[in-house]
């Protein structure tokens, strides 16, 4: 049974409009969240297709005859 003072209706009245605002929210943003990642992981998948492999930085000159040296093989032209 209801209460006759004013806040007893409203107590009613926020109960009978359903959704909680603040749930609401929650929702919208945890829902944007969501597409947020999946349309990355979708970019993600499309780059990995289609994208050419990443190009490795040259060795420089210098630095293959150190290795080489610290290998024990003489460079050429040595």
């Amino acid at each position: 049974m209801a209460s006759a003072n004013g806040k007893g209706n409203v107590i009613n009245d926020v109960e009978a409009k359903g959704l909680n605002p603040a749930l609401i929210v929650l929702l919208l943003v945890g829902g944007l969240l969501l597409i947020f990642l999946v349309g990355n992981y979708a970019l993600y998948l499309y780059a990995q297709k289609n994208l050419p492999p990443k190009k490795k930085k040259p060795v420089s000159k210098k630095k293959m005859k150190r290795d080489r040296l610290k290998q024990g093989v003489s460079a050429p032209g040595e």
